[in-house]
């Protein structure tokens, strides 16, 4: 059985990579914000979990963004592949960030 390779994966691999050079400190934001969480005395948790849930959620919503599109540019049949192969390699490059792709 022959495997198809996904004909996605280099676009989508640099539309990544320019994400990486774009939203770099929104990137940063959330590791720190994610930093804080960790390490957030007990009685800070909650309001340190809201800050880095704020940050990951604006991170999403911008990789959505850029995947909506280019999806807009495919076929019907494309843009569901396109998709679907898009936020697997967001759920596999930022997993916490790939946790709510699907829902945007």
């Amino acid at each position: 059985m022959r495997l198809r390779r996904d004909p996605f994966r280099d676009v989508i691999a640099r539309q990544l990579d320019l994400f990486v050079e774009d939203e770099a400190e929104l990137l940063e934001e959330c590791r720190a914000k994610g930093r804080l969480y960790e390490r957030a005395p007990r009685e800070d948790a909650e309001e340190a979990y809201g800050d880095y849930v704020d940050a990951v959620e604006t991170a999403t919503e911008a990789l959505a963004d850029m995947r909506d599109r280019f999806r807009r540019t495919l076929d019907e049949d494309g843009a569901e592949a396109y998709e679907e192969a898009f936020n697997r390699a967001v759920q596999k490059r930022w997993p916490e960030l790939g946790l709510e792709i699907e829902n945007r």
